[in-house]
């Protein structure tokens, strides 16, 4: 790969987190820490009566890449179920790891040049494994309520 690693779009996309701010009744939290450079991202959500995303809210402590990702994750996770986001991200698991097609979830392919540093994988995949966490626990508590 040729491409730099935090190129501009990765730096942009780092900048302008959507829901960059935690939700105060959250129907539930989940936090993923990356034990490789300790990025942290705590992604609360609500669902609504469809089991759909109806509110996120996010707390980014992560390196850029982390930051891109959880910004990405952001801008199109309203109205997608929990097993909608648990399919991104198997898919962006399986396609960093080379083992799968690139997910279908807009904007991921800015990730391309990071294929090679298996390093940063963790914090890539951050915002999407603590939001596929949060949805399934918002739903099962909006269903319990």
């Amino acid at each position: 790969m040729n491409a730099p690693l935090y190129n501009a779009e990765i730096l942009r996309l780092a900048a302008s987190i959507p829901h960059h701010a935690r939700l105060d009744h959250a129907q539930a939290t989940a936090e993923k820490r990356s034990p490789i450079c300790g990025s942290r991202v705590t992604v609360d959500v609500g669902v609504g009566d469809d089991g759909r995303v109806s509110e996120v809210g996010l707390l980014v402590r992560a390196c850029a890449l982390g930051q891109a990702s959880a910004s990405l994750l952001a801008r199109d996770i309203l109205g997608k179920t929990p097993e909608e986001l648990a399919a991104a991200r198997d898919a962006l698991t399986a396609w960093l790891a080379r083992e799968g097609d690139m997910p279908d979830w807009p904007g991921l392919d800015v990730f391309a040049p990071a294929l090679d540093y298996t390093a940063r994988h963790p914090s890539i995949r951050l915002a999407f494994e603590a939001a596929a966490e949060a949805a399934f626990a918002a739903r099962e508590a909006h269903a319990d309520a």
